[in-house]
């Protein structure tokens, strides 16, 4: 599996499938471990993740790993996070189609070579490239379960930037949705 991550991370190094690859400090592939349970796939790499060549890594990076922490996750034991591109857009923007499409393969290769059992959708960038045909925003599917590749159950997430925009907490805001949320996505780990 780690052998078979390698060849398309290097593979991914030397892209240049989009305009994206010229603009780019760091291809950011992946962080945390890769096991067959728990994927977290974000939006598109910052502007700390180009930097360091590494997924959530800024602020929004530092919350989702409190976030996981609260229930007992890390990304060096537990989950394997990516996204879904691999260069940072310009003043991070959302990714163009043709951004996406173009990384998609490398995306697809991560998912087929782990079968995660669980996908984490973090934010709407990951949600539409997933779930299309639902047609509708974050809020209204976060915290539901969905059919993914490989048998793989996928939940809709916030994004943990718009976490740091709402940072209120009482009932029925982001910050206590995303609570709900991560401990049923731990019941479901603990499942497996």
């Amino acid at each position: 599996m780690y052998e078979q991550l390698e060849e398309v991370k290097k593979s991914c190094l030397n892209c240049q499938k989009c305009a994206l690859g010229a603009l780019r400090n760091n291809v950011v592939f992946s962080d945390g471990i890769p096991n067959s349970k728990l994927m977290l796939i974000g939006e598109a790499p910052g502007f700390n993740e180009d930097m360091q060549g590494k997924p959530f890594v800024g602020r929004a990076g530092q919350l989702l790993d409190k976030i996981f922490e609260s229930v007992g996750f890390s990304r060096e034991k537990d989950v394997y996070i990516c996204n879904t591109i691999k260069c940072r857009p310009p003043e991070n923007r959302d990714p163009l189609p043709d951004e996406k499409e173009a990384c998609r393969a490398y995306l697809d290769k991560q998912i087929e070579i782990l079968k995660p059992r669980i996908i984490l959708l973090c934010g709407k960038v990951a949600l539409t490239s997933f779930l299309p045909h639902l047609n509708v925003g974050i809020t209204k599917v976060r915290g539901q379960w969905f059919e993914g590749p490989y048998g793989a159950k996928m939940m809709p997430i916030f994004h943990p930037s718009y976490l740091l925009r709402n940072p209120i907490a009482r009932p029925g805001s982001p910050k206590a949705l995303m609570w709900e949320d991560i401990k049923n996505i731990r019941k479901a780990y603990d499942a497996l």
